[in-house]
């Protein structure tokens, strides 16, 4: 598990440390950041699209590869800014990277911080900013990161939450609830 975030093509491999402020105290690699637990900043994108069922949110289920939570379901899009990049540039440019389509109007509804350890040693501290925007064009998911993908009412969101909470990673009940107060 270890191996593949070490030989992860050095994209977003410098982190932003923050402080409980989300002030940038320093820099990380990502392995440091997730081995040691530094408090970095993250964010997670939540992209709608107005379905068959009204409002419809995409889930994407994490790469059975990736180095904590694979195979467990999470909002469109998680990841890190660069050092130096804006967390709102570096979302649209994650949206492109992992699901292969576009957002458009991602805005930021909230942020919070939390920690969690996972069974392989890693750990996620992080200040997460929670955006929300529009799907545009067609997924191509690099599979590296996304093994599935799948459109949900609100309704059917709640209910998967509520009976299925394990197949979530830890993030996404707090990132989907927070984008769901901001959506009309």
């Amino acid at each position: 598990m270890h191996a593949t975030m070490a030989t992860d093509k050095n994209r977003d491999n410098e982190l932003i440390l923050v402080d409980g402020l989300d002030r940038q105290v320093g820099t990380a690699t990502k392995w440091q950041a997730h081995t040691d637990g530094l408090l970095h900043r993250a964010f997670s994108v939540v992209l709608v699209r107005e379905g068959e069922r009204g409002l419809e949110l995409l889930l994407s289920q994490r790469a059975l590869g990736k180095y904590h939570s694979g195979g467990l379901w999470a909002n469109s899009c998680c990841s890190h800014p660069r050092a130096g990049e804006r967390t709102i540039d570096a979302a649209y440019r994650r949206v492109r990277e992992e699901l292969g389509c576009e957002a458009t109007g991602l805005r930021e509804v909230a942020s919070f911080a939390y920690r969690a350890e996972f069974a392989n040693g890693l750990s996620e501290h992080e200040y997460d900013h929670v955006l929300v925007g529009d799907f545009a064009g067609t997924l191509a998911p690099d599979p590296q990161e996304v093994s599935d993908t799948r459109w949900v009412g609100v309704d059917e969101l709640a209910l998967a939450l509520a009976r299925e909470p394990r197949q979530f990673c830890v993030w996404a009940p707090m990132v989907l609830s927070l984008a769901l107060q901001h959506l009309d």
